[in-house]
């Protein structure tokens, strides 16, 4: 499994000037390459392959007047740019097709010059290396300072520099794992554990643990809706206006770094306790449309169930998700008589059949335990995601406001 490890950078001003120019000739390149597929799309001809468009816009444009400047930057840099616009059209034509899963995906778009969030990548053949006072040494950008969180454990096969939308720059390393080695960090182990995921408390399991809910940006509102407000009266167009924008930026930043930060902390635990671990597949998009749509984008559930996915297939564990229809909220998870559908403030309720009191959330973990049992025993195999994107690794994966950690 290939993994990301991501280290704040801290570029002077040459280096940020060279990132800059690096970012803008990629964003350039991608969009040429968008416009030679529109225009093939629309006089009729086949699309040009990549080896045309790579020397197209790429070898032959460096000559030019209009493009010559191409040339200060790394070729790799350029090159992946297109495999970017490439990969993004593979994407479009899937999902036209119906193969590929999620939501259906528009035509690729030019990128923008005011996009806040900006990236380039270097491969092995770009011969970037980390220099023995550990500096990120990058072609046409120099040695750029590095703040390590840990050693990379073995070789990278690609860094990505990344400039977020609050102005901090990143390296994201791809690690490929070693399997023994995650095996030895978390040896197997007996317990299972049911997760009832909810608002009030952020997850509820079924050994009756009630993990409460964080509710990051509820409680940084006051901050945000003052920085709002101040950008929201600066004169478009201003540096004043500029300001104000990276400082809300900055805000939100932290509000997601810290939500990041306790969904790592927390898909770590359980994964490292628990063999099997069940969780309720819920339908967050249909959610977000109701009024509880703040705190439901608050809490994060995808975010976290997407983690215990690839931290299942890297250590070995089973991850059963059951369906959303199950009614775990209405079965006795004593005698399994179906009692019914119930508004949300009753938060506990008594059989009818047997007469036992139950928390509601506490017997609905242990209800979607004993349906995950149920599934677990059809299949009999753990989670294992297939061809996916590198992950963010651990807590703290893409760094804090201050850089004192990242990962």
């Amino acid at each position: 499994m290939q993994l990301r490890y991501s280290f704040r950078l801290y570029p002077n001003a040459v280096q940020q000037a060279a990132l800059a120019k690096a970012f803008g000739c990629a964003r350039v390149v991608f969009n040429d390459a968008v416009h030679a597929r529109e225009g093939a799309r629309r006089a009729g001809q086949p699309f040009p392959t990549a080896g045309q468009l790579s020397r197209e816009l790429i070898t032959e444009a460096k000559r030019t007047a209009g493009r010559a400047w191409l040339g200060e930057v790394c070729a790799v840099v350029l090159q992946q740019s297109l495999r970017d616009a490439e990969a993004a059209y593979r994407n479009f034509f899937a999902s036209l097709k119906g193969t590929r899963n999620g939501p259906q995906l528009g035509a690729p778009r030019c990128k923008s010059r005011k996009d806040h969030r900006q990236s380039i990548r270097f491969t092995a053949n770009a011969r970037w290396k980390i220099t023995d006072a550990g500096r990120l040494d990058l072609p046409k950008i120099g040695a750029v300072k590095v703040k390590w969180s840990r050693a990379l454990p073995v070789t990278p096969s690609s860094v990505t520099v990344i400039k977020d939308a609050a102005g901090r720059f990143f390296a994201s390393f791809v690690i490929d794992t070693d399997p023994a080695a995650d095996a030895e960090r978390m040896p197997q182990t007996e317990s299972t554990i049911g997760i009832d995921l909810g608002l009030t408390h952020f997850a509820v399991l079924s050994d009756g643990t009630k993990i409460d809910s964080p509710r990051f940006l509820r409680r940084a509102e006051k901050k945000l809706k003052k920085a709002q407000k101040e950008l929201s009266r600066k004169q478009k167009g201003s540096k004043n206006r500029a300001k104000a924008r990276l400082k809300v930026a900055r805000a939100h930043a932290k509000v997601a770094d810290a939500r990041r930060e306790f969904h790592h902390q927390l898909s770590t635990k359980l994964i490292s306790e628990n063999q099997g671990i069940a969780v309720e597949d819920l339908s967050v998009a249909g959610l977000a449309r109701t009024r509880l749509a703040k705190s439901v984008h608050d809490a994060g559930w995808s975010s976290f169930v997407n983690m215990l996915k690839y931290k299942a297939g890297r250590y070995a564990r089973t991850l059963v998700i059951i369906g959303r229809f199950e009614p775990t909220s209405q079965t006795c998870s004593t005698c399994g008589t179906k009692d019914g559908p119930k508004p949300l403030n009753v938060r506990e309720w008594t059989c009818s059949a047997c007469g036992t009191v139950h928390d509601r959330d506490i017997n609905a973990a242990i209800n979607v335990k004993t349906a995950a049992g149920l599934a677990a025993s059809a299949c009999g195999a753990p989670v294992r995601p297939g061809a996916i994107p590198a992950q963010r690794e651990e807590t703290g994966s893409h760094g804090f406001p201050t850089g004192n950690r990242a990962a």
